[in-house]
């Protein structure tokens, strides 16, 4: 469907350029049926990996009059970037999809801090606004979590103030874990909850580790105090050489003012079975409305967030940020899609499952209209490049150049796509 409406891009602008288009193919490999309209063939072909546009003169010279090579330049290059427009057009209504049957939307307002929260304890307050993670400009709920789920683990000094006070503000949760095992009213755990959120911000506004201590110890005996329960001993806080910290700066706006914050940890835990920390986000947001007009503006917005992570994800590929096991090809993708609608069918429903697939669709619709503007050979990016370079000179790239060129960027593609492969069926049977 994603390449469908691509190549349906290049067909619409072609016909309406007057350029012949001689087939219209879904699929690769052999004819599984056809028909012609017109001087136009229509094939469905056997191997669901691509399909194409075929246009009179766009791989070899032709003397017809309505051949892609005899079309002026600019109509050419509206050809060539109308794929890539029209994956963008489809995954804003792909968005649109996804964005209706919710309830209400994510702000990137904080609302209220978890119990465990480290963020809360080391800059971040209820009420602000972020607009910018780790250089990364924050506008939706997609921008944060992009920001948030890419950041690297960071071996940092145990001893420093901030984590002394994390690890005080955890002592607090653990004790209230150890309360709700008691299995106390409703009421009472409420009560027992709200102190100890009172005391990690008491712990939060300290400026030394003995006040942090000090205001760990007289929170615990504020919580055992309401809990009717007596407070025998007072935990020890070990420090260590070093810790796991997912660490960032970031930008909020705070009563109206942008406030930059150094060092916000957020909480790092480990899951069972597994070597590397994960990132927890450990506060909410504030919703924000479902209107109509609210759900426009999500479709647009969030489909420019994805636009935008794809491109970031790009240049993390380049940077090195990201590594060959991030790559992912059709049998990646599929394995991906099995997982995504797996675990959303457990836990939240057949047609929340149907969600999530046609939001990974979106995310692969824009993916495919940037990648493929790419200015390397053998994609439309580089055709486009090739056409640039025409309408700089006033003369275009000689056919036999171009071919060469195309030539061994498909080698390139044709063999990053093997290796891909090959590391998706060994992922896939490995785990």
């Amino acid at each position: 469907m994603i390449i469908f409406f691509h190549e349906l891009g290049h067909f619409i602008t072609a016909k309406k350029s007057g350029v012949q288009v001689n087939e219209f193919a879904l699929g690769m490999g052999p004819k599984i049926f056809s028909f012609t309209k017109g001087e136009t063939t229509y094939s469905l072909r056997a191997f669901p990996i691509g399909g194409f546009c075929a246009m009179e003169g766009e791989d070899e010279e032709s003397e017809n009059p309505r051949s892609f090579n005899n079309a002026k330049i600019w109509k050419r290059m509206i050809i060539i970037i109308a794929g890539a427009f029209m994956n963008i057009v489809f995954g804003l209504v792909l968005m649109f999809v996804t964005i209706i049957p919710q309830d209400q939307f994510a702000s990137t307002k904080v609302s209220q801090f978890v119990p465990y929260s480290f963020s809360a304890v080391s800059g971040l307050e209820q009420g602000d606004k972020i607009v910018r993670i780790n250089g990364y400009d924050i506008n939706t709920s997609t921008d944060f979590s992009f920001a948030l789920y890419t950041l690297p683990v960071q071996e940092v000094d145990g001893k420093e103030l901030n984590i002394y006070k994390e690890d005080c503000a955890y002592e607090l949760y653990t004790y209230l874990i150890d309360y709700a095992q008691e299995k106390p009213s409703d009421e009472d755990f409420a009560k027992v909850y709200e102190v100890m959120t009172e005391g990690q911000q008491a712990i939060a506004d300290t400026q030394s580790k003995d006040e942090a201590y000090q205001a760990m110890c007289d929170s615990l005996d504020k919580m055992a105090k309401t809990a009717s329960k007596d407070m025998s001993e007072y935990p020890a806080i070990n420090e260590r050489e070093t810790r796991q910290r997912f660490r960032t700066d970031m930008t909020v706006v705070r009563d109206g003012e942008r406030v930059d914050l150094k060092g916000v940890d957020f909480f790092t835990g480990l899951k069972e079975g597994e070597e590397k920390p994960t990132l927890s986000i450990d506060f909410y947001v504030e919703p924000i409305e479902k209107t109509f007009g609210t759900v426009i503006t999500q479709t647009f917005s969030q489909t420019v967030s994805v636009v935008r992570m794809v491109w970031g994800s790009l240049i993390g590929l380049l940077k090195g940020q990201f590594g060959l096991n991030e790559l992912s090809g059709p049998i990646g993708i599929a394995s991906a899609l099995t997982e995504v609608a797996g675990e959303t069918l457990k836990t939240s429903g057949f047609w929340s499952a149907v969600g999530s697939i046609v939001y990974v669709m979106m995310v692969i619709s824009v993916n495919l209209g940037i990648i493929n503007m790419l200015p390397f050979p053998a994609l439309d990016g580089g055709r486009f490049l090739m056409l640039l370079i025409e309408g700089i000179f006033h003369k275009p790239v000689p056919r036999k150049v171009e071919k060469i060129i195309n030539a061994v960027g498909l080698v390139l593609l044709l063999g990053l796509s093997a290796v891909i492969a090959v590391k998706d069926v060994f992922k896939l049977f490995t785990g």
